[in-house]
């Protein structure tokens, strides 16, 4: 049997496999690191039916199931550099979604225009951190407890 891995932009249609790991990241603690908005029902339903520049994706399975989630923020408030964030639920941790993930993120943003991707990240979650450097991610201090990393677009030139 073959799994499917799709990653799709929120819908009205999955309001409840997007709460199920709303509630995953609120019960787990991980929103103690991971806070970009609320975890609640009423958020997910919110971000289901949203229509603005802002982009908010899952990756599902076919049971179907919400594996990873990952938003491109900052459009809206007129932004030229976006931010990311996502989460890998625990279970489809360690497979390479975040990955995936991310490199999706990358190309929504490019193909955007945006000339760089920005995001924070606790000095203390090191699995995120050593994700982000190995994608490419240039770190400075942010505060005591966050780095900020930044994410070049433009093009390489070869010299």
């Amino acid at each position: 049997m073959t799994t499917v891995l799709k990653i799709v932009g929120l819908a009205p249609e999955l309001v409840e496999p997007l709460f199920s790991l709303f509630e995953e990241v609120h019960f787990s603690g991980a929103d103690e690191q991971f806070h970009p908005h609320p975890f609640t029902a009423a958020h997910a339903n919110e971000l289901c039916r949203y229509r603005g520049s802002d982009e908010y994706y899952v990756m599902m399975d076919d049971e179907p199931r919400v594996l990873a989630y990952g938003m491109l923020r900052g459009w809206d408030e007129g932004y030229e550099i976006p931010s990311l964030g996502i989460y890998v639920s625990a279970k489809a941790r360690k497979l390479g979604l975040g990955k995936l993930m991310m490199l999706h993120l990358h190309a929504a943003a490019h193909l955007r225009a945006a000339p760089k991707i920005r995001l924070k990240v606790y000095k203390d979650n090191h699995a995120a951190r050593h994700l982000y450097e190995k994608l490419g991610y240039v770190f400075q201090d942010a505060s005591e407890s966050e780095l900020i990393g930044y994410f070049d677009l433009s093009p390489k030139r070869s010299t």
